[in-house]
C-alpha cells in the first residue's frame, strides 16, 4: 500500500512539471510592482516608473479586436473622465505589436495606452502569461499599483463586462486608505 501512495505521488508530481514551468507568480500585494519599459500604440517607450506619483491600473488583456477585449477596452475608455479625477492612469498589456494596438485604438475610440510585450517578459513578471504550446497570451488580470509603485490590488478573475466599475469601486476604498493612513 505504502508504494502505491509514493508511486501515485511520484508520478502526480512528474504530470504537474510541465505545468509548473509555465507557471509564474503573480507579485503579493505590497509587494514592488515589477519596473518595465515597453513601447505604446504611439511607437514611445513606457516607464511604469514613469508613473511614481499616480495610482496605475495595469491591466492585461488576450488580444486586440477580440469580443471580451474590445467591451473591456471600451468601458475602461468609457470611464477615463472618473480615472482622471482620482489622478490614475490605466495602461493595458497584452503580447500583440505595438502596429496592431495602433490599429485596435484607432478604431475603437481608445485614447490612453496599451502596450505591447511581444517578448512575453512583462507578463510573465506578473504571473500573467498564459502558455498554450506554441501559442502564448496575456491572462486577463489587472493590478492596482499604488503611487509609491507598490501592488495594492490584484484582480485575476476578471469578467470584461463590468471590470472597469469594479476597479473603480477598488480604487476608490484604497485611495480612502491611503488618504487615512496619512491623517495618522
Amino acid at each position: 500500500m505504502k508504494h502505491r501512495i509514493l508511486i501515485s505521488t511520484i508520478v502526480a508530481a512528474f504530470a504537474l512539471t510541465p505545468l509548473m514551468m509555465f507557471s509564474a507568480t503573480v507579485p503579493l500585494v505590497g509587494s514592488q510592482a515589477p519596473d518595465f519599459t515597453l513601447t505604446s500604440q504611439e511607437g514611445t517607450p513606457v516607464t511604469l516608473k514613469d508613473y511614481r506619483g499616480k495610482w496605475v491600473v495595469l491591466y492585461f488583456y488576450p488580444k486586440d479586436f477580440s469580443s471580451g477585449c474590445t467591451i473591456e477596452a471600451h468601458n475602461f475608455q468609457r470611464d477615463q473622465p472618473l480615472y482622471q479625477q482620482r489622478n490614475v492612469v490605466v495602461l493595458g498589456v497584452s503580447v500583440d505589436s505595438s502596429d496592431s494596438h495602433k490599429h485596435f485604438c484607432t478604431k475603437e475610440g481608445l485614447n490612453f495606452k496599451l502596450l505591447a510585450d511581444m517578448d512575453h517578459k512583462v507578463s510573465s513578471a506578473y504571473g500573467s502569461l498564459t502558455n498554450l504550446g506554441l501559442v502564448k497570451f496575456a491572462s486577463r488580470h489587472t493590478f492596482i499599483i499604488n503611487p509609491e509603485g507598490k501592488v495594492a490590488k490584484i484582480f485575476t478573475e476578471v469578467n470584461p463586462n463590468k471590470h472597469s466599475e469594479e476597479v473603480l469601486t477598488a480604487l476608490a476604498e484604497l485611495q480612502k486608505q491611503s488618504a487615512g493612513s496619512k491623517d495618522n
